[in-house]
């Protein structure tokens, strides 16, 4: 004898070994013996054999009509078995009993559960709404599957189009297109941004990171609406006229200085710092934008400004110009170039000249000024803002070579070609514009100080920076306060204290008083925003300096193998076509397998670099350039010792 029974969901059949009166033994086809309740058994039966019974029973499933099962069986719960005799019109085989229970139990849509073979038929528009929901997951897994085949064939369906933002930088798992994607990356073995690449949607390399940041932080475009300029008070001019030092892209001119002869001999010396505190209200819509921005945003090539161009270019220090500034005058001593007296005013001053690091360095520089050369604009001015910048790091305590080592790269691009310069820190340009600001962001943190009015400063203990209300040291500059003042066109926190000592200036209550919460706002959010502007202008460093080496490749392949030296390229073989030669470059261990490249600021990990010191210079074999994934491959080829050796 046989049954057929429930277990576990599912239907199965065996024999009976030993029946006893609340639990059986039993064998099913394949050998396996178990005991299960006699209260899970639904029909017994002679014949068929087991493996012929569940066969037939499922073909007899498969026959029969749900929709008409549930058009006839009756509104109330009901057996199987009765449902069995209304259908086939007879008392049902056990075949015949199995395989309606088969169909009912796989039709949950129009048959619900109400115990082991009792069921009863969905409602009229229960049913509706679940077949129609069944049909969506049809249709919706059709179309999943289509986008799935289209991308694998690295095509992109027409219903990406406007979904390729979210698709890369906010992926929402739930979605079909997602789900497709990530089906289609695990067939083609590649990311999702590589896949995307293949199937024509990005641009370009550079579009998918820069894309990216903007997504995130400006959703809603970089461009800004109207804003107009309060009026400000006559203000006085300056006697004087002062010219900036910037590099050869500055737009926002924050600082200039001047020199001006006194009749006792002695000099004062002009900062000037442009003052857009003056046009721009607190809460208006200029100061709303600033607020939200923080920071103008610094890219290769490109920036994102803090301010609208209009607010710019009304205050930015441009040349021929007659322009509102805070300014501060240093007294200083002929021949000591001690400062003797500072004075804080608002005033207007012409700018004469826009000096430019590309053209200034070639002539000013610790050479031409040991050699004493003054055959250059504005030469002596320079020079005595020189001798003053030397005199001003002393008196910090700072050693006049602590920086000499140390290198600032600038990135020019100009159609897609990357030129990439290098400009020592500490050097005298470098110098006479650090060490003035430095001078008078200390001092103007120390007149709020004195007058009790808040500000926001930067301060340093035990090596650790941080941003606060209250005015303490900053010992890695060596001042007592340091407060950030200096570029108020292209930072709002230096935009929220020249209003402070704009108001101390003028004898007015400060615009933000002590404790106010709106100071501990924007050090919140500039510091996060500040953080994350710097670690995108460091990923797009990165990028132009993966493209800065594809492009020397291009350049070394494009030349005869006779005029390029065996340090930069070499062929990849013995007897090697030209154009497979490899770019060799130069770099430095840092640690372990991290070294930095010369003449570029980009570092990276060499997997096949040897145990070497720190500081060893190293010959690099540069393989294959993801833009994408921001990864270079490299091979260790050997050291310049042993490559000057060989």
């Amino acid at each position: 004898m046989h049954i057929f029974y429930e277990e576990d969901g599912a239907f199965r059949a065996a024999s009976i070994l030993t029946d006893n009166a609340s639990s059986l033994q039993v064998e099913n086809a394949h050998g396996k013996r178990s005991k299960i309740k006699a209260s899970s058994v639904l029909l017994r039966f002679a014949q068929p054999g087991l493996t012929e019974f569940m066969a037939q029973a499922e073909a007899v499933a498969a026959d029969m009509d749900v929709e008409f099962l549930w058009e006839c069986c009756p509104a109330e719960d009901f057996g199987f078995d009765m449902l069995a005799t209304e259908y086939f019109g007879h008392a049902p085989t056990p075949v015949e009993a199995a395989g309606t229970l088969i169909r009912l139990h796989s039709s949950p849509m129009y048959f619900y559960k109400k115990g082991k073979g009792h069921y009863k038929a969905a409602p009229p528009e229960a049913l509706k709404a679940a077949l129609a929901s069944a049909e969506k997951k049809r249709l919706q897994a059709s179309l999943q599957a289509r986008y799935t085949e289209e991308l694998s064939a690295f095509t992109l369906p027409p219903e990406f189009t406007d979904k390729l933002p979210y698709l890369l930088y906010k992926p929402d798992r739930n979605t079909l297109e997602v789900k497709a994607l990530e089906a289609a990356c695990a067939a083609t073995h590649l990311s999702v941004a590589h896949l995307l690449q293949r199937c024509g949607a990005l641009p370009s390399t550079h579009a998918y990171h820069l894309q990216r940041f903007l997504f995130e932080y400006f959703p809603h475009g970089t461009g800004f609406p109207e804003v107009a300029l309060n009026a400000w008070p006559e203000l006085p001019l300056a006697e004087a006229s002062a010219f900036s030092i910037d590099d050869a892209t500055t737009t926002e001119i924050d600082d200039a200085f001047s020199v001006t002869p006194l009749a006792d001999g002695n000099w004062r010396i002009g900062v000037h710092i442009a003052a857009p505190a003056l046009g721009i209200a607190p809460g208006s819509p200029g100061d709303v934008i600033a607020a939200q921005r923080l920071s103008t945003v610094y890219m290769p090539g490109d920036k994102i400004t803090m301010l609208p161009d209009n607010v710019v270019q009304a205050f930015t220090l441009e040349t021929s110009r007659i322009c509102p500034t805070l300014s501060m005058y240093l007294d200083v001593a002929a021949d000591t170039l001690a400062v003797l007296n500072t004075e804080s005013r608002i005033e207007r001053i012409l700018i004469s000249a826009n000096l430019r690091h590309d053209t200034l360095e070639p002539l000013f520089n610790e050479a031409t000024l040991a050699a004493g050369q003054q055959d250059y604009p504005f030469a002596p001015e320079l020079t005595l803002l020189w001798n003053l910048a030397q005199k001003l790091e002393n008196a910090r305590g700072k050693a006049a070579d602590s920086n000499m080592q140390q290198l600032d790269y600038n990135f020019y691009v100009e159609s897609d070609h990357v030129t990439i310069t290098t400009r020592r820190r500490g050097s005298p340009i470098d110098k006479v514009v650090s060490e003035l600001m430095i001078f008078v962001n200390s001092e103007w943190g120390k007149l709020l100080a004195t007058q009790d009015v808040a500000g926001i400063y930067r301060t340093q203990n035990n090596g650790k920076v941080k941003m606060s209300t209250v005015p303490a040291p900053h010992q890695g500059l060596g001042v007592a306060q340091y407060l950030w003042s200096s570029s108020p066109l292209r930072r709002y926190v230096d935009f929220i204290n020249q209003r402070q000592i704009i108001s101390v200036l003028r004898n007015e209550p400060p615009v933000y008083a002590q404790n106010d919460t709106t100071l501990f706002t924007v050090m919140r959010d500039f510091d996060m925003a500040y953080t994350s502007y710097n670690e995108f202008q460091r990923t797009m460093e990165r990028y132009w300096c993966l493209r800065w080496l594809l492009q020397e490749k291009t350049k070394m392949n494009a030349q005869p193998l006779a005029t390029l030296s065996p340090t930069l390229s070499r062929p990849a073989s013995e007897g090697a076509n030209e154009s497979l030669r490899e770019l060799i470059v130069d770099a430095m261990v840092l640690r372990e397998n991290l070294v930095r490249f010369a003449d570029i600021p980009l570092v990276s990990r060499i997997p096949s670099l040897p145990e070497l010191p720190p500081n060893t210079r190293v010959l690099l074999e540069i393989g294959e350039i993801d833009l994408l994934d921001l990864n270079v491959a490299t091979r260790f080829i050997s050291t310049i010792e042993e490559e000057v050796a060989a």
